[in-house]
């Protein structure tokens, strides 16, 4: 092998490319160059050791991981070689095991691999055999409580129903693992739990695919779930060259059955396992570093590293409390701002931060606001979310019967038997008679087996459109979600429901800001921020993302926001230690994508679930040594001092009532290149005062009240 290939390898990861055989987990700390040694293991084994390409089998999460290993191989070691491994994600490489194997499974080879939805129809169908009604079993839970028991290697015959719910479960799973196999599918789970049957019982496949892999590689080890981990040990076992690379402290995905406890496990099944620690760490400051170290060593049955860099240690983490949501998105811009004016970052360098997808709301609108292009990674812009865009119908068919394609969108949404075609009648006859769907619905001019539906959904309008004036906006919109059966229908018993009615809870929030305002109003404000939303992305742009997708990126500056317990630690792991350490690890993971500087952000109120209610800081804030900070979070009870300044207003900007700045909220003010506009927000800096003005042409800037000249009007 080319002896350069080492030149930049450390003496840790050096140690790791050339371990002895046998069982090997190499923790890799974050930003410690895991991919560089897995690659080089890979390398070393081909070149120093002569292994053949066809006896080594590296897996990876995602074909991305998978992609790239290759193209560095290509480069390592030449295409003819890279090309001959045995190289992919876990379920590429189970898919490959069963379409050589399939008829010893029961199915034919050219099965088909259900997805997402045709996995949630077969529940659908499912239900409906057994004569159990969707609406009181929701086919998204089932479906999850299917996958998790596949994922444990539970099959139908081994489940064990400890309540009613699981009981149903137990049934359905039954009729669905039916269904699958007499349309000759698997589904994505199948892919795993099959493959690992098909090794347990049948001893010459087994002994084939051990002979034959002298040599397993795992990428990502920290994210196997019991399948995968269960598939890796049959694969490895007669070898036992079992070369597992990953970081347990970023073990964050529980929800979708990654167990980090795998790493346990691996050592109490190879009691000769070697640990190679990979601690220095090539991205970060020593400051986030040891900030990161201070959060995730609270968590119990660990593997402690201490975490190195030569970087230097760098600047402080900024820790800020602001008043609101808005607040928090606005301190966000105008930091951002400053940062690329001060060319200490280019935008494309900055990355902002939250735990759930809905905290995106007040963060995209405050990019809108600015003018200032983002980019939304790994989720749809808020307001072009499913659930927005179906509450936002409901509303406009509220407002304006003559909207046929808001009518479109919801008629049948939740499921009320009223498909395309009775729609196109009705839409049909609307036309014919210059009238709105609405209309004919209200004069029962439909018949057939859907009148009866269109009759009550048309009864529930006409009672929607008497409370109009009766209700304000947040009312109304709680209103319409209950009887409408939205509600119920989104909050399916699953984390992606939850995850929406969050987005429709946000949406609320938007609605309650409204006040007295009426309907119209609202809904043309949401209208133009949600076209603004649609601002061209460039690639230099700052990202938006959750701390989930965040995983495996990295940035010179970055903003987690929502840091408020409830939020982060999400208020489902308060009663769970694993979920709470889990949570740790979430933030461990966020905290350690920054490069050079890092903002933890809180607001003192948010509309978690609907009105502004008052939060309490994160936990995880108390475990930061306060000399690596810059400001710190201070308890609620040390706020009521301003909280009675701000005059006890949950709308307003905190800044609104600062009694000790010149310029207030509302005055109108004239700049010599600017010209007129009205104050926003003015905040007291130092000997100086930061005024925030939304100028005439339409222009949002931030001055100096001392050197810019800025006048009152």
């Amino acid at each position: 092998m080319d002896a350069n290939l080492f030149d930049n390898l450390n003496t840790a990861q050096r140690q790791a490319v050339e371990v002895k055989d046998g069982p090997v987990l190499v923790i890799a700390g974050p930003g410690s160059g895991k991919t560089r040694v897995l690659t080089s293991r890979v390398a070393w084994l081909l070149e120093v050791r002569q292994v053949y390409p066809y006896r080594i089998m590296a897996v990876t999460f995602t074909n991305k991981a998978a992609r790239e290993m290759r193209d560095r191989l290509n480069r390592m070691v030449g295409a003819a070689r890279a090309n001959d491994l045995m190289l992919g994600t876990f379920h590429s490489i189970c898919a490959r095991i069963l379409r050589r194997e399939a008829p010893l499974i029961g199915v034919d080879r050219d099965f088909t691999i259900y997805d997402a939805d045709d996995q949630l129809n077969v529940v659908k169908a499912a239900l409906s055999e057994l004569n159990l009604d969707e609406k009181k079993y929701k086919p998204g839970a089932v479906h999850h409580a299917i996958s998790t028991s596949k994922n444990e290697l539970i099959w139908p015959e081994d489940y064990k129903p400890d309540t009613y719910f699981n009981e149903i479960v137990r049934r359905v799973y039954e009729k669905y693992n039916a269904i699958l196999r007499a349309n000759n599918a698997l589904d994505f789970d199948d892919l795993l739990t099959e493959a690992v049957r098909l090794l347990r019982q049948n001893q010459t496949v087994r002994d084939r695919m051990q002979e034959r892999y002298l040599h397993v590689l795992v990428d990502e080890f920290q994210d196997t779930n019991i399948a995968q981990y269960a598939l890796i040990n049959l694969i490895a076992g007669r070898h036992r060259n079992l070369f597992c690379v990953g970081d347990p402290d970023q073990s964050i995905y529980k929800w979708r059955g990654a167990d980090y406890r795998n790493a346990n496990r691996l050592s109490d099944d190879h009691p000769d396992l070697s640990v190679i620690a990979l601690d220095q760490n090539y991205r970060s400051t020593q400051t986030i570093l040891d900030s990161a170290m201070a959060v995730i060593r609270k968590n119990p049955n660990r593997r402690h590293i201490k975490l190195f860099t030569e970087h230097g240690q760098g600047a402080k983490v900024v820790v800020r409390e602001l008043f609101n949501a808005d607040e928090e998105a606005q301190y966000v811009v105008d930091t951002i701002n400053e940062l690329v004016s001060q060319q200490a970052a280019q935008a494309g360098d900055i990355a902002v931060m939250y735990r759930t997808n809905a905290q995106s709301r007040a963060i995209e609108d405050a990019f809108v606001r600015a003018g200032m292009p983002y980019k939304l990674v790994g989720a749809t812009r808020f307001y072009a979310r499913k659930e927005v865009k179906d509450v936002l119908a409901y509303l406009r068919i509220v407002n304006n019967p003559a909207d046929s394609i808001s009518l479109q969108r919801i008629v049948n949404v939740p499921p009320r038997g009223i498909g395309e075609k009775t729609f196109a009648t009705l839409d049909e006859i609307a036309r014919a008679n210059g009238m709105t769907g609405l209309e004919v619905l209200k004069q029962g001019k439909l018949s057939g087996r859907s009148a009866k539906a269109l009759g009550e959904f048309s009864t529930l309008w006409q009672q929607w459109v008497r409370l109009r004036d009766e209700l304000n906006v947040g009312q109304l919109f709680d209103h319409v979600l209950n009887t409408s059966g939205y509600r119920e229908f989104i909050q399916d018993g699953t984390e992606e429901g939850a995850d929406r009615w969050a987005n429709v809870q946000e949406l609320r929030t938007v609605a309650e800001a409204s006040g007295d305002a009426p309907l119209s109003d609202f809904l043309s404000d949401v209208a133009l921020v949600s076209e603004s939303d649609n601002l061209e992305e460039t690639a230099n742009a700052p990202v938006l993302l959750t701390l989930h997708a965040a995983k495996g990126l990295e940035f010179r500056c970055v903003f987690i926001v929502g840091m408020e317990d409830g939020i982060l630690p999400h208020s489902r792991s308060f009663d769970d230690p694993e979920e709470m350490a889990e949570e740790r690890r979430l933030l461990y993971v966020g905290i350690t994508r920054a490069k050079e500087r890092l903002y933890l952000l809180r607001a003192f109120r948010r509309g978690t679930y609907g009105p502004s209610e008052v939060t309490n800081p994160s936990r995880f804030l108390d475990d930061l040594p306060a000399g690596l900070l810059d400001g710190k979070s201070r308890k609620n009870a040390a706020l009521q001092a301003d909280v009675t300044r701000w005059k006890g207003s949950a709308a307003a900007p905190l800044s609104s009532y600062n009694l000790t700045t010149e310029f207030k909220a509302g005055d109108r003010v004239y700049h010599q290149k600017f010209g007129e506009g009205i104050v926003q927000r003015s905040i007291r800096q130092r000997d100086d005062e930061e005024v925030e003005v939304y100028f005439d042409d339409g222009k949002i800037k931030r001055l100096s009240a001392g050197i810019s000249g800025l006048k009152k009007l």
